[in-house]
């Protein structure tokens, strides 16, 4: 409890200052809002004080700010001429709040995660774009339209470019030198880093400017005269009982009129669906990446309405213009959405004629600078190096809602998005890889964690592309959820289309609820017929395939428990591996190899002995391996020991603690030269580790000569071609191998000095 005070004492001011500069931005937009709506003017300031408020206390988000929004403009409109009163209007906000309510209780607010972040961002763009367009004419004075409106088409007859056509015959020099001198210092202030860093947020300072400058206009009186037209409008009451006649009320006897509903529900929709997309766009605002939850934001909105509609204010949602201008204020809870609503509650209450003062050109300077921070050429420049199929979409949402309006723009963007996704489950929905087993080509089809039907044309083309005779493997074992009529092809698939082309079909990771029961009809182990049917070099070619998916991480897919079961009678391997024991160098892992594969050989230091030899022995001879291949590696320990104790009087026993190393370390020796270690201890460790390297080549090199020298069954069996003797040395830094040339004899030159 300690803390969390703390942190609200700590915070307090910011979200003060930041309040006070939303409260100014949103009192001239409440106005605008509800004239653009042809509702009360004063509906549109009671929505800024409940969404401010009510809506700020309950929401959980920490940044977004609520109130009437200029997307909801045209449907406001329409209802209120559809139902033929204000009163029966305001029954419909009551209901529209209910249902945002259930949908919210229902944590219907999930649907925010299907919105494409392309969009998202199009959206924060687009509403940047909008402020800078529709805040230059009042920045310049020119004030012919509400200031709440976002449309492209405006209620003059012109739009949004248009308008700035106009502006040119119409410029106010009082007005415009207040937008310009607001600018300037908004653009100064966040340059300058003592004040940028200062407690006193710019926009207050603008605004103290622009009250500043209209006073001392009237007193120059003509041109330079600021009038009301250029003025924040709140409307005046003769005492506090009067501003009580300002409420309105829900006209209930509307409550069986069916046409209220369908009101209610055009209002819900539309205003919980820009709620979630404004809500998912400020949190990407919010420099500390917070994220609110959407169903409860649903639940606040929805209460929100119903208290908005008993008072006789228009619909609320969260609105990003608000949500923007307070994170760029410098906002660090939600308390700053409450102080915005209070002050807008205290202020056209007992300060109407104050608010009055404050010119709408330095309010616009104030959008228009968060509309360039949204509109960033930054964004930009990012959303085109991220590629085609995210700056289609943005870019097409950004000129959709500047040429539309908020929604139809929105609604274009999400369609282009869809579009886009179609295209792409279309195309490449699901990963087809090859896989090369011991029995043949897998075409494995590894489908995606969510399966839906927009998969299913995909999938048929990719079930027709499997060749007759050919095996498939359909691998669910990433799958969260398949749509029934993808579970309907597969099925379709494998019990009649498969079988009469011949295809066998391999199921792996479907869940029981699937009705589809795994099963492995690929052959994913050595058998008797394969062994017999490779030779020699075809065997070395798939270990270098199994090593070539080791390394690129593309490892076949294989049932451990029905490879278990097949090899339980008997062994097949096609190679004997002689590697070390090193932990880094597990011959199974490393070659892609699966039960029953491959014999693994592990000694320190890869060397060979009588009873080495007997295993190497039985597994060819007896078992009928083809391959035997010794695999050194970079870096060996028992390789390292063995040049540290070359000509050294200490004991291996002495030196290691170890007192069977011994037999592994002089087998190692052979293959170093006595004097070729002089110095070794003064040598940098790269030149070191490469000497040591260069030893441990040197004896795999031996390992193999010996093998031949010393084994009479092994020499007979190389040089009939039953098998062959390969070398070979693993770098454990890049996990690359690399196949030594073949040793006629073991008699080789010893290292050359150091």
């Amino acid at each position: 409890m300690a803390s969390n005070a703390s942190l609200s004492r700590s915070t307090l001011p910011r979200d003060l200052a930041a309040g006070s500069v939303v409260f100014l931005v949103a009192l001239p937009l409440c106005l605008g809002v509800a004239l653009a709506s042809n509702a009360p003017l004063f509906s549109g300031v009671l929505a800024g004080i409940v969404g401010g408020i009510l809506v700020g206390m309950l929401s959980g988000s920490q940044t977004s700010v609520s109130g009437p929004a200029a997307g909801l403009t045209a449907i406001v409109a329409a209802q209120i001429a559809s139902l033929g009163s204000f009163e029966a209007f305001l029954m419909a906000v009551v209901i529209a709040g209910l249902i945002q309510i259930a949908l919210g209780v229902a944590r219907a607010g999930f649907l925010a995660a299907f919105f494409p972040s392309s969009v998202i961002k199009g959206l924060l763009a687009a509403i940047g774009v909008i402020l800078v367009l529709k805040q230059i004419p009042h920045v310049l004075g020119h004030d012919p339209n509400p200031e709440g409106d976002m449309s492209f088409q405006q209620p003059d007859h012109e739009n949004s470019f248009s308008e700035l056509f106009q502006v040119f015959g119409d410029i106010h020099p009082g007005a415009a030198v207040i937008g310009l001198a607001s600018i300037a210092l908004l653009v100064v202030w966040g340059r300058w880093k003592r004040l940028k860093n200062s407690s006193i947020p710019a926009p207050l300072v603008v605004v103290l400017l622009g009250v500043g400058l209209s006073l001392l206009f009237r007193q120059l009186g003509g041109r330079w005269l600021i009038d009301t037209s250029h003025l924040v409008q709140v409307p005046l009451a003769d005492s506090l009982t009067g501003y009580l006649k300002f409420l309105q009320h829900p006209d209930f006897s509307q409550w069986s009129n069916p046409a209220v509903y369908t009101a209610a529900l055009t209002i819900a929709a539309v205003a919980s669906l820009e709620t979630l997309l404004n809500l998912e766009a400020v949190d990407k605002l919010d420099p500390q990446q917070r994220v609110s939850p959407p169903s409860r934001e649903l639940v606040a909105q929805g209460v929100g309405n119903v208290v908005a509609g008993l008072i006789g204010g228009i619909p609320v949602t969260s609105v990003i213009v608000r949500g923007s201008v307070n994170i760029h204020a410098g906002s660090k809870s939600k308390l700053s959405a409450v102080v915005h609503g209070v002050l807008l509650l205290v202020s056209v209450t007992f300060l109407p004629m104050w608010l009055n003062l404050i010119p709408l050109s330095c309010l616009a300077a104030i959008l228009l600078v968060t509309g360039i921070k949204l509109a960033s050429p930054v964004l930009v420049k990012q959303m085109w190096s991220e590629g085609r199929y995210q700056f289609l979409p943005f870019i097409l949402t950004v000129v959709s809602i500047v040429l539309t309006d908020l929604l139809i723009g929105i609604m274009i963007g999400l369609a282009v998005s869809i579009a886009f996704i179609l295209s792409s489950n279309v195309r490449r929905p699901i990963r087809r890889i090859v896989e090369k087993h011991l029995g043949g080509e897998v075409i494995r089809i590894e489908l995606a964690n969510q399966v839906s039907f927009f998969n299913r044309a995909a999938l048929a083309l990719a079930f027709d592309e499997v060749p007759r005779g050919g095996h498939l493997l359909l691998d669910a074992r990433n799958t969260d959820y398949i749509d029934p009529d993808v579970l309907s092809l597969i099925r379709d698939f494998t019990a009649q289309s498969a079988p009469v082309r011949g295809v066998e079909v391999s199921l792996v990771g479907f869940r029981q609820a699937y009705q589809l029961k795994d099963q492995t009809q690929y052959v994913d182990c050595s058998t008797r017929d394969i062994q017999s049917a490779l030779t020699p070099k075809q065997v070395l070619q798939l270990l270098k395939e199994g090593h070539d998916r080791f390394r690129t991480g593309q490892r076949l897919t294989r049932d451990f428990g029905r490879q278990v079961n097949a090899t339980a009678n008997g062994q097949h391997p096609l190679a004997v591996v002689v590697s070390c024991i090193d932990s880094r160098t597990p011959a199974e892992l490393i070659l892609d190899m699966g039960v029953g594969d491959i014999f693994s050989v592990r000694v320190a230091g890869n060397i060979t002995s009588r009873k080495v030899l007997g295993s190497i022995e039985y597994g060819c001879a007896v078992a009928g391996a083809k391959l035997i291949l010794v695999m050194g590696h970079t870096r060996c320990g028992a390789v390292t020991a063995a040049v540290d104790l070359v000509g050294s009087d200490v004991s291996t026993a002495d030196a290691t603690g170890c007192e069977h190393l011994d037999h592994i370390v002089s087998d190692i020796q052979l293959s170093i030269a006595p004097h070729s270690c002089q110095g070794i201890e003064q040598l940098p460790p790269d030149e070191k580790k490469a000497f040591v390297d260069n030893v441990a080549r040197r004896n795999v090199l031996r390992v193999v000569n010996a093998m031949i020298e010393e084994s009479h069954t092994l020499n007979v069996l190389v040089q009939s071609g039953r098998i062959a003797i390969v070398g070979a040395m693993y770098d454990v830094g890049t996990g690359s191998i690399e196949l030594l040339p073949a040793v006629e004899s073991n008699r080789m030159p010893a290292l050359d000095p150091v």
